[in-house]
């Protein structure tokens, strides 16, 4: 069971492992991208290319959706990874081993549908992924196992989420072998060091200038590539996909305030520091490197990005 572009490398290794999947669950085909047209999951993508059949119930809880699962009997395990869906106990408990879910965050820690991007949004220098076996919970079952990862300085969630995904792929076959020859026992979690991370809204990417320097180059990496991160410059919606910490004293300069426009960047002060632009996209425009953007909009030391 799974959906998004996190799933489909351990839909791949499951298979390249010679186990057998007998069905592959996933969202329906959704309106997705500018023209949204509709389009089917990375995951579908992938079942169909490697002759899967596929399922795709609106609502998995729903009693035919239940049955249909059923009908796949007798199952050792339900894989789950970013499926998108609150997957019921009477599903749950269909396979003889359990159901396993591949989640991208050392549990605990960032519970929830947006563990990446909460990770980096909140500084952490290390992350992973963790199997567990499944409850009614929100990623509250016991540990299988988990494998470690440092985030990079400057690594973006997108990239982070790649990296993850191969490693939560890697994890989930290893996971299934121990089980299989009952060498993992199941931990309970700490649920006093539990911390959720809850999906994201549009909203919370909007750029607080008054934060140092650290706090907005953590947000611009955590919400790139999507939804991405943005401020305003006179009025007018500014993303911002790249960006780095700068040492550059801010001075007499207000928070927001412009203070170099180099040849490939725009430095713009915080309240704690200064933020190196470095990639950025105007409203209905592509991206494009922020010191190119600076001279087609003629931007100057007089120039102040604002909250709205």
């Amino acid at each position: 069971m799974g959906t998004s572009r996190f799933a489909a490398p351990t839909l791949q290794a499951i298979v390249d492992a010679g186990h057998e999947v007998v069905a592959v669950v996933t969202q329906p085909d959704r309106p997705s991208g500018r023209g949204r047209g509709v389009h089917m999951s990375p995951v579908k993508e992938l079942a169909l290319s490697l002759g899967l059949p596929v399922f795709q119930p609106e609502k998995i809880r729903d009693p035919q959706a239940v049955e249909q699962i059923r009908s796949y009997e007798p199952l050792d395990a339900i894989v789950v990874a970013a499926f998108g869906q609150i997957i019921p106990q009477s599903v749950l408990d269909i396979p003889k081993y359990g159901s396993i879910n591949v989640h991208a965050s050392l549990l605990p820690k960032y519970r929830g549908a947006a563990p990446i991007h909460y990770a980096i949004m909140s500084g952490e220098q290390k992350t992973g992924v963790t199997t567990m076996l499944m409850n009614a919970g929100l990623d509250t079952g016991d540990i299988l196992l988990m494998r470690e990862t440092d985030i990079g300085p400057e690594e973006t969630t997108g990239e982070l989420e790649t990296r993850l995904a191969d490693l939560g792929a890697q994890l989930l076959v290893e996971t299934l072998d121990k089980l299989e020859r009952g060498e993992i026992q199941p931990q309970p979690q700490d649920h006093e060091k539990a911390t959720v991370a809850r999906s994201l809204k549009r909203e919370q990417g909007q750029i607080d200038w008054n934060k140092s320097a650290e706090e907005i180059v953590n947000l611009i990496r955590a919400f790139a590539p999507r939804p991405g991160a943005y401020t305003f410059l006179n009025g007018t919606e500014l993303k911002i996909y790249k960006a780095s910490v700068n040492n550059q004293p801010t001075g007499k300069y207000q928070n927001g305030q412009v203070i170099e426009v180099a040849r490939d960047a725009i430095i713009v002060a915080a309240g704690q520091g200064s933020v190196r632009l470095i990639e950025v996209q105007p409203e209905n425009r592509k991206r494009m490197n922020a010191g190119e953007f600076a001279r087609g909009a003629r931007i100057t030391h007089e120039t102040v990005f604002t909250n709205a």
